[in-house]
């Protein structure tokens, strides 16, 4: 606030001081704590009427007293003095919701408690990751253009990946949930032709096309955010095999801490990366950077998760193909951001742009969006679109693709080492 200025008058020392510190203005709900040395101020938006269950007050105190504290002596202390983080927790929220980083707060918006931890267990862990510890192509801030940088699967994936770790270290998460997340991933990306073509730093620098819905189709991009939490666990389980458990991916984020965040310094993408990496585990990793950061090799899964006696099972099953894409503006109707080429949906004639106001005679008003989750391959479909102020009927039935399902799962007959370094990544310990 400013010196012998009026009440609520505020001031920002720069531009970007201005633009990273969101503000809240609302009848919201709050809360206060103290947690290793800073000041947190919790601010929710619960919604009106009955949109006020949808957030449990004690529930989201308790998980973020433990995310902040395990993520604090993580990381050795906090960078800052107070935190804020500001929620709109309700139906409200678009897909699960989702999140920004700032470095001393974050914005969330989720549609439950559970959802809004989940999601500040990654945006905190960004007061670390991206806001300090920066990639040198991300600086300075240019806000005339775009910025391209190779260095997101590492920026959001592992921080994923951390939020994850929180997760399940804090006891927030069970150690099952946990193996479910991460076959998550693994389904995802493995059900993703473009995996074959498009790396994890391609997917970074193409970050700008993601606003384009032809782009996020699986035959077109895969995400950052899915093969770089799966990066972020594989290098974890790769230098601890190599030090016998003795350090980790946490020594890693900890050193760029040290050596970028606080001495001012910024990383050189993956290059930066990786000399990090090989400085903790003391061996070379050119060979797994080649061929799973910048290259496309198929990830030999087994090798990586025997190490802390996990298997994987994947299984390739039909799924049902809508042949298009939709987004969901917020409290609008669902409209068509790209029609797969040649496929059921453009035959019938479909065209992106077009805005769903019913599906198989139900308004999307009440419901009828969710028909478009649980379709069924070989099902008529029976869309009601508006098209430039026109109403119109396209009919047509749904195709089918396959789709990769994976499950993790602890292999009781793992010997002890195996044992102990799965141990260290459930815990985050190291021997």
């Amino acid at each position: 606030m400013l010196k012998n200025a009026k009440p609520n008058s505020f001031a920002a020392a720069s531009y970007d001081s201005l633009v990273d510190a969101p503000v809240e203005i609302s009848k919201f709900d709050e809360l206060q704590f103290d947690n290793d040395g800073a000041h947190f101020r919790v601010a929710v938006d619960p919604g009106a009427g009955a949109n006020a269950a949808n957030w449990n007050k004690p529930a989201l105190e308790e998980s973020l007293r433990r995310i902040t504290h395990y993520e604090l002596r993580l990381m050795g202390g906090p960078p800052f003095k107070e935190y804020t983080f500001l929620f709109h927790i309700g139906p409200y929220a678009l897909v699960g919701g989702g999140g920004m980083e700032h470095s001393n707060s974050t914005a969330i918006s989720a549609p439950t408690t559970e959802a809004a931890v989940e999601i500040a267990a990654h945006e905190f862990f960004h007061a670390w990751n991206v806001k300090r510890i920066r990639p040198q192509t991300l600086e300075p801030v240019d806000y005339t253009k775009e910025q391209f940088t190779r260095a997101l699967w590492f920026a959001e994936g592992v921080t994923s990946a951390y939020a994850s770790y929180t997760l399940v270290r804090t006891g927030i998460w069970s150690k099952d949930r946990f193996y479910s997340d991460l076959a998550d991933q693994i389904s995802d990306l493995e059900s993703r032709p473009a995996r074959k073509w498009q790396s994890a730093e391609e997917s970074s620098l193409d970050a700008w096309f993601e606003k384009y819905g032809a782009y996020n189709a699986p035959d077109r991009s895969i995400s950052y955010y899915d093969k770089g939490q799966l990066l972020g666990v594989l290098l974890d389980l790769a230098i601890r095999d190599d030090t016998d458990n003795h350090k980790s991916l946490d020594g890693v984020l900890r050193r760029m801490n040290a050596e970028y965040a606080q001495a001012g310094k910024y990383y050189d993408d993956s290059a930066g990366i990786r000399a990090v990496v090989e400085e903790v585990a003391g061996r070379s990793f050119e060979e797994f950077f080649q061929r799973y950061v910048s290259g496309t090799d198929d990830i030999p899964y087994d090798k990586f998760f025997s190490i802390a006696g996990l298997q994987l099972n994947m299984q390739t099953v039909p799924s049902f193909d809508l042949g298009f894409e939709e987004s969901s503006p917020f409290e609008h109707a669902p409209v068509v951001s790209a029609v797969e080429s040649g496929g059921p949906a453009e035959a019938a004639g479909l065209r992106e742009g077009d805005v769903i106001s019913s599906v198989n005679g139900k308004s999307v008003a009440s419901g009828g969006q969710g028909l478009l989750e649980t379709a069924q391959a070989g099902s008529p479909l029976r869309l009601r679109v508006d098209r430039d102020g026109e109403a119109l009927e396209v009919d047509y039935t749904v195709g089918t693709h396959n789709e990769v399902r994976a499950a993790i799962s602890e292999n009781h007959s793992a010997d002890a080492r195996a044992r102990r370094i799965r141990e260290g990544l459930l815990h985050g310990s190291t021997d």
